[in-house]
Parts: C-alpha cells; sequence; structure tokens
C-alpha cells in the first residue's frame, strides 16, 4: 500500500475514545470541609455544656479526619489549631493545669503527630497511585491505539472501561485499520483477567495488524489469529502454566467495509453478535455459521466464514463486548443495550456512546464486574 505523508493507518480525524476508568461513586471534594466544621461544632458545644460536661475530648477527631481528607499543610494547621482551641477552652472552664487537662492537652499532642505521620503515609500512596495510573495509561495507547474519528467514508466512536478503576488496562480490545482490502475493524475479549489476559490482547491486536494489511480474505485474517493464539496456548503449556485450557481462549468479531460497496462483511469468533441500527430500529445480526473462540478452532471442525450484511449511509453497527450486556444492577437485572441504543439511536454518534456509556455507569452505580468495550460504526454519505 501506498503511503502518503498525511496518511495514518488508523483513519483521517483525531481519535474519537472515550476511554477511562469508571468515575467514582463518592468523591472527597464535599468532605474537605468537614474537619473544620467538626473544630467550630466541638468548641461551640463545649461552650454551651454545663461545666460538668466538658466535650472538649472530641477535638482528636478533628486531625485525624483531616489526615484522611486534606494536604499536609492544612493538617498540620488543624491539629495546632486543636489543639490551642481546646487549652483555651480548659483555660475558660477553668481546668487548665489539672492532671485530666494535661492528659486531654497530651493526647491531643500525640494525636496531632500520629495524624501528621499518617497524612504523609497517605500523599505518598496518592503520588505512587498517580504514578501507576500514569503508567497503565501509558501501556493502554501503546497496546490498543485510539480509534480515528473518520476512515474513508466510515465514522467511528469506541469506548473502553477496566472493570478495576485503578488500573485502566484490561483483556478487552479493539482496533481500526485501512487496508487495501477496505476498513477493517477488530473486537475481541480475551478469558481471563490481570496481566495474562493483557498479554493475550497484545499478542492478538499485533497479529491482527499485521494479518490485516497482508491477507485479502477476512476469514484468513481470523484463522490466523486463532493460529497465533494456539500457538500462545501451546507456549504456555510448554512452561508449566497451571491454568485450565478453558480459560485460555478469546472471543472475537472482524468486521470489513470494502471500498465502494455498501456492505459490511462480518465474520463471528464466539463473541456476541453486532446490533444493526437503522432507520430508528436495533436488530443484533446473527451469523448463518458461527465460528469458534480464538484459540479453539483445532478442537471444532467449524472453519471462520465472512457473512455480508447492508450497511447503507446512514446505518449504524455496535461491536461490544460481553461486558456491556452481562452487566448487572443491585437487582440482578442486565444492562439492555439493545433498548438503549433504540432510545439514543437519532442522536450523533459520540453523543450516543457517551450516552451508552453514562447509562451503563449508572445501571452499574459504577461498580462493573467486567471490563466492557464499545465501537460505534457509521457509514457516512
Amino acid at each position: 500500500m501506498t503511503s502518503h505523508p498525511t496518511d495514518h493507518p488508523h483513519g483521517d480525524t483525531a481519535p474519537t475514545d472515550l476511554t477511562g476508568p469508571a468515575p467514582p461513586v463518592r468523591t472527597r471534594l464535599p468532605l474537605t470541609p468537614a474537619p473544620v466544621l467538626l473544630l467550630v461544632a466541638v468548641a461551640l458545644t463545649d461552650l454551651l455544656t454545663p461545666d460538668w460536661l466538658h466535650v472538649s475530648p472530641v477535638m482528636a477527631a478533628v486531625p485525624v479526619l483531616a489526615a484522611a481528607l486534606l494536604p499536609m499543610w492544612a493538617t498540620t494547621a488543624l491539629a495546632c489549631a486543636a489543639l490551642a482551641l481546646t487549652a483555651l477552652l480548659q483555660m475558660a472552664a477553668g481546668q487548665l493545669g489539672r492532671p485530666d487537662s494535661d492528659v486531654v492537652l497530651g493526647t491531643l499532642a500525640v494525636v496531632g503527630l500520629a495524624s501528621l505521620a499518617t497524612c504523609s503515609l497517605r500523599r505518598r500512596r496518592e503520588r505512587q497511585l498517580r504514578q501507576v495510573r500514569s503508567v497503565a495509561e501509558t501501556a493502554q495507547r501503546a497496546l490498543m491505539h485510539p480509534l480515528p474519528g473518520r476512515i474513508r467514508s466510515l465514522a467511528l466512536c469506541g469506548v473502553y472501561l477496566p472493570a478495576e478503576s485503578e488500573a485502566r488496562i484490561g483483556g478487552d480490545f479493539y482496533e481500526a485499520l485501512k487496508t487495501p482490502y477496505g476498513t477493517r475493524i477488530l473486537i475481541g475479549d480475551v478469558r481471563g483477567k490481570g496481566l495474562t489476559a493483557v498479554e493475550a490482547s497484545a499478542n492478538l491486536l499485533g497479529a491482527f495488524r499485521e494479518l490485516a494489511d497482508r491477507e485479502a480474505s477476512l476469514a484468513r485474517v481470523a484463522q490466523g489469529l486463532d493460529s497465533r493464539a494456539r500457538r500462545e496456548i501451546a507456549a504456555l503449556d510448554g512452561q508449566g502454566t497451571q491454568a485450565l485450557f478453558t480459560e485460555r481462549f478469546a472471543t472475537a468479531l472482524l468486521v470489513e467495509f470494502p471500498p465502494g460497496e455498501a456492505v459490511a462483511r462480518i465474520v463471528h469468533c464466539g463473541h456476541p453478535e453486532p446490533l444493526v441500527v437503522r432507520a430508528g430500529q436495533v436488530r443484533a445480526h446473527l451469523p448463518d455459521r458461527p465460528g469458534p473462540p480464538l484459540g479453539l478452532g483445532d478442537l471444532l471442525a467449524v472453519e471462520p466464514v465472512a457473512t455480508t450484511l447492508p450497511f447503507a449511509p446512514g446505518d449504524r453497527l455496535l461491536l461490544y463486548t460481553d461486558g456491556f450486556v452481562e452487566a448487572r444492577d443491585r437487582r440482578g437485572r442486565f444492562y439492555d443495550l439493545p433498548a438503549h441504543a433504540r432510545t439514543h439511536a437519532d442522536r450523533p454518534l459520540p453523543a450516543m456512546v457517551s450516552a451508552l456509556r453514562r447509562a451503563l455507569l449508572h445501571h452499574v452505580d459504577g461498580d462493573l464486574g467486567d471490563d466492557a468495550a464499545l465501537v460505534a460504526l457509521e457509514r457516512l454519505p
């Protein structure tokens, strides 16, 4: 394929990935004034209660709360303020200098020092977490390239949500390439989790980038991916890996949009069927002859076969992993992707994908049980 200075193997416009972890349901920001409010509440309560009731020892909770929520300088200031204010309250009540007062002030000093140490440790852990997140984000971009906004006459938009919000990376993967045979898309889900799944995803994506540009037949691309997966399984067996064989495979869906044709060719490899959005209606495209998952091709006497689907301007195709359809809410109800897609079918493609992402996170209350990936495609005029 001839390369031009303005060409990019992934597309023609800026990336449109809505990739990122599920946002936390609760944030720390609304709680930041809590230590100051507690300081004021304890001081006012101690002043307004009778002389025989002293609540000033509760001041010890102020630096503890500050250490969990605020930076070091604010924790130091509140620890000193709590100690000084308690001494003033003891003086006003005529208690300063008594043994019980000395015990309260000594306890506040010890708790303040312990809170400073705790705050320092928390800040160090947060810095380490930021570094880990940065490395994970870099690794994800190296592993899974951001989707372009457009390839030829095809608009694209994707979203990737790892189950572990701190990990930023998992076993789901997708890729979109401009090849001599048209635009080719891959989406898949590696069975299993952790570094083993990430390594398998990297191997399959690397194989797809090579095969998609070399093989004229999409079915041959799927066969090449299956061969690569089986070689990886054999290598793991040779290393004496104890994982079950059934944990070593990947489901995948390959889609090809040949140039000059208003069709899409699809090869199913044990993956959830795509959704076709046409004229506001959403239906699943069921394969005539589904192929086996990648890595299990030698167990089944079935070869991957490409099926052809009409794909005219205005039509959309939703490719997704099982994390989008197997996610459950607290009452055990599955996320209804077709229904949500039907609701947002008339919106622009990025807005539709954003709405599906928000609806999924709302459905699971921000707690995904599995990685979830979705790629939306639209044929432009």
